[in-house]
């Protein structure tokens, strides 16, 4: 018992990183309408910042100034500590200026593409800036001496300081927003914004408030929990964006006591599957802690039936118009004889390059029907692919089974996942659905793409895949002593060529035009006859059978897959 206990204990300070990220997740939320999926980012570069000023230097994020101001020496905790917060302020006022305030007015999806933007432009800036150690310690800052509580539990003392002051920042954020005028002027905003304006209050303003509190709040307590963890660029922008996610899910956004508690059992809960790990020989060794804030956000938004809170803006945006596709001789073939002529006349490194353009092509086809043609999120496309490719690697290998039967197999697969990760479309949609399916797909990435028993030996490569042959003509990249071969390339584009023809008569279709209807008003396509659980469902099905077609590709391009081939930020930048 006293084992679970220290688990318990030390999970709360990973409980309170969470649940800060949470908290200020609500306080943008309750500002701007926005759930800003690069909150963990810019909690991150702030990180990023403290870290480089007690080396001795201030790094700039703006392109075409210097990488860093040399102090000379560590400017010591107060200044960095302080000109980290200050960096932070500017950061979350400028990413509202500039991003979120011209989309105001925008539906929730163009704010979850803008917020996902983000993400890759934080990443990309500590890989630019921190080129040869983005993975930084941290010296210690809270006290780290160990603390007894009871005669046989020992636990270190500074996990147990950042939780009581994450307890402290949810009070003081909580006291605002009742009892100060600005607090309740930015919860009238978040009810009746026309409301608010009439009483005298700029909307931008309190909008722009909240990013500023909310960037400094995660900042504050990124840096303060950094020497705890080795910080590098997606433990705050994945490891902990999930599971705050469930936190301020389970608030509402607009609660913060409950965010409070459900980041810190997260937390907790993460704790103590570490435990389990070592003692139950069938608990599951990958996948596991990222599964709890996933089954947490399943819980809370399907079968309670909980959604974010709408606000009372005022909105005339809508999305826009999808043109009626046409498919010509000469759109067809001029794409083909040009992209045929590349192959064959480019060097290798511009062929490769190509190359990989037509996959993502491929990737972006599955993105054109679900959120295209069906005004749906996913953030799990990679995932999808990942999936098909590892099945690839196993229909192929083990069993035998030949091209092209096993690739589309291997996308079946991959759409029997994606129908499984859609399912909650059903109840939800826009940024509700981008949370589920983020969620997803990083669990699936944990539990299944770095399981050995999935992905073989790391070190030989990870799974491997053969080359696609039909009789006597092998398409592979690789054969022989041939490398970056054209004909592999020419056996691309004909499957994006296909793909493409296949998509254009989805929406010339009476599919296509169900699917534009469901976009463009669910109730209305419902009461008109119209099922929209069937055209959700055959939504994601067509689009995760693109995918895993996708990861069939990447797969054959690279002659094995591995974890790192279908990671999570390639599904962000996909979208």
């Amino acid at each position: 018992m006293t084992d679970y206990l220290f688990y318990l204990l030390l999970g709360s300070g990973a409980g309170a990183i969470i649940a800060a990220l949470g908290l200020g997740m609500v306080v943008t939320y309750q500002g701007s309408g926005v759930v800003n999926f690069a909150a963990g980012s810019m909690a991150m570069w702030g990180t990023y910042v403290y870290a480089e000023l007690r080396n001795g230097a201030y790094v700039f994020p703006i392109p075409g100034l210097p990488d860093r101001y040399h102090f000379g020496d560590d400017v010591g905790f107060r200044w960095a500590l302080i000109l980290a917060l200050l960096t932070a302020a500017l950061l979350g006022l400028v990413v509202y200026a500039l991003v979120f305030k011209p989309l105001r007015q925008a539906p929730a999806l163009a704010k979850v593409v803008a917020s996902v933007g983000l993400i890759i432009v934080f990443i990309t800036l500590v890989e630019k800036r921190f080129q040869d150690v983005t993975a930084m310690r941290v010296a210690p800052i809270l006290p780290r001496e160990p603390v007894t509580i009871t005669g046989d539990l020992t636990v270190p003392r500074d996990g147990l300081w950042l939780f009581a002051i994450v307890v402290v920042l949810a009070a003081v954020l909580w006291m605002a927003s009742k009892f100060l005028r600005i607090g309740l002027a930015t919860r009238a905003s978040a009810e009746n914004e026309k409301g608010a304006v009439l009483l005298g209050y700029s909307p931008d303003f309190l909008a722009s408030l909240g990013w500023v509190v909310s960037t400094v709040v995660a900042t504050f307590v990124a840096i303060l929990a950094s020497p705890q963890i080795q910080l590098n660029p997606t433990i705050f922008t994945f490891a902990f964006l999930i599971p705050a996610l469930g936190s301020a899910l389970i608030g509402k956004f607009q609660n913060y006591w409950p965010t409070l508690i459900t980041g810190v059992l997260i937390g907790m809960g993460q704790s103590i599957c570490t435990k389990l790990q070592n003692e139950i020989s069938w608990f599951p060794e990958y996948g596991a802690r990222e599964g709890i804030p996933f089954l947490v956000i399943i819980v809370t938004m399907v079968v309670l039936g909980e959604r974010l809170p709408e606000r009372g803006a005022v909105s005339n945006w809508k999305l826009p118009s999808v043109p009626q596709a046409r498919v010509t001789p000469i759109s067809v073939l001029v794409p083909i004889v040009l992209a045929v002529i590349g192959l064959f006349a480019f060097g290798p490194l511009w062929r490769a390059a190509l190359m990989t353009t037509v996959i993502a092509s491929v990737l972006a086809l599955s993105l054109v029907v679900l959120t295209g043609f069906g005004g749906q999120t996913s953030l799990a496309q990679m995932a999808f692919a990942g999936i098909a490719g590892f099945a690839l690697s196993k229909l192929a290998m083990r069993y035998d089974i030949p091209f092209p039967i096993a690739p589309f197999l291997a996308a079946i697969g991959a759409m029997l996942f994606g129908l499984l990760v859609g399912f909650p479309a059903l109840r939800v949609r826009g940024t509700n659905l981008a949370i589920i399916t983020l969620a997803g797909g990083v669990t699936i990435a944990e539990f299944v793409f770095k399981n050995p028993a999935v992905i073989g030996d790391i070190e030989s490569g990870g799974a491997k895949v053969p080359n696609p042959n039909l009789g006597p003509w092998d398409f592979g990249l690789v054969f022989g002593n041939k490398v970056s071969r054209p004909i592999f390339g020419v056996f691309l584009v004909v499957i994006l060529v296909l793909l493409c023809i296949a998509v254009a008569n989805i929406r010339r279709a009476g599919s296509g035009r169900v699917m534009l209807a469901v976009r463009g008003n669910e109730r209305a396509a419902a009461a008109i006859g119209i099922n929209v659980t069937n055209v959700k469902m055959t939504m994601f099905a067509f689009s995760s059978f693109i995918a895993g077609v996708g990861g069939t590709l990447i797969a054959y391009r690279f002659g094995s897959v591995s974890d790192l081939s279908y990671g999570v930020m390639a599904s962000l930048t996909a979208l």
